[in-house]
């Protein structure tokens, strides 16, 4: 009988062995690349012995634990949209103590979820979380271009062709950021759409062009745009949007 993809239960798979990021990335736990990071580290345990070696096989017969705390294979698949307010960090939890984004959605789901792509703290909007490291993985490679789109407003008017030198290509301290798409919408404020998205790739390039940004919103992120979410607010995506968004990708 074929499943939709929230009705997956991974659990109905043979017990055959796999890669232990793989695994940890199926509860739920973070992307097969974050997985590995968290394995590097030191903090995952196989039956009680600490494991650092990515090529290690478990099964669900096997008992793993992420920081002391025992984690298995999620039921349901799940994908949220959430329109992030500024002043929360995109991060399961944070050392200085700021509040996280994933807290907002813990009202209503107790599955651990975890954050495709980033948002910095005093950006907003649209961010997806899913317990699917599968999915996350391949919507956050460079590789899959998906498109990202931002409205940035700025305290003065914006420097004097800066949106064709972003489309062209701008080297900042070494690194290149380049826009997909740009639009002066008014002296304040400009539309970009990018397909990579590196960290904090649009305040880096208006800080370079001495330009300071009054506020950094995404308001789309391939074919899921905010719509009615007001800041703070969230929804489930539907089956047809997670496969759209998976189409879209060209890795």
């Amino acid at each position: 009988m074929k499943k939709n993809l929230r009705g997956l239960n991974l659990q109905d798979k043979p017990k055959e062995k796999q890669r232990l990021q793989a695994f940890l990335a199926h509860c739920g736990v973070a992307s097969r690349r974050s997985s590995e990071k968290i394995i590097a580290e030191g903090r995952v345990t196989v039956n009680g012995d600490v494991v650092t070696e990515l090529g290690t096989k478990v099964s669900v017969d096997d008992e793993i634990c992420v920081d002391g705390k025992k984690v298995n294979l999620e039921n349901r698949k799940i994908y949220v949209l959430l329109n992030k307010p500024s002043g929360l960090v995109c991060s399961q939890s944070d050392e200085k103590g700021r509040p996280v984004a994933v807290d907002l959605l813990k009202q209503k789901y107790s599955q651990r979820l975890y954050n495709v792509g980033r948002l910095d703290m005093f950006s907003r909007g649209a961010v997806i979380f899913t317990n699917d490291g599968d999915f996350a993985a391949k919507l956050s490679h460079p590789s899959s271009e998906i498109e990202k789109e931002y409205f940035v407003e700025t305290s003065y008017p914006l420097p004097e062709g800066l949106d064709q030198r972003f489309l062209k290509g701008i080297r900042v301290e070494g690194i290149f950021y380049k826009a997909k798409q740009t639009k002066i919408i008014n002296t304040h404020k400009m539309k970009v759409i990018l397909i990579e998205g590196k960290n904090r790739e649009i305040r880096r390039v208006f800080a370079d062009a001495g330009s300071s940004i009054r506020s950094l919103q995404r308001v789309r992120i391939g074919n899921l745009g905010l719509g009615n979410l007001k800041e703070g607010e969230f929804r489930e995506l539907t089956d047809f949007e997670v496969k759209g968004l998976l189409s879209l990708c060209k890795n």
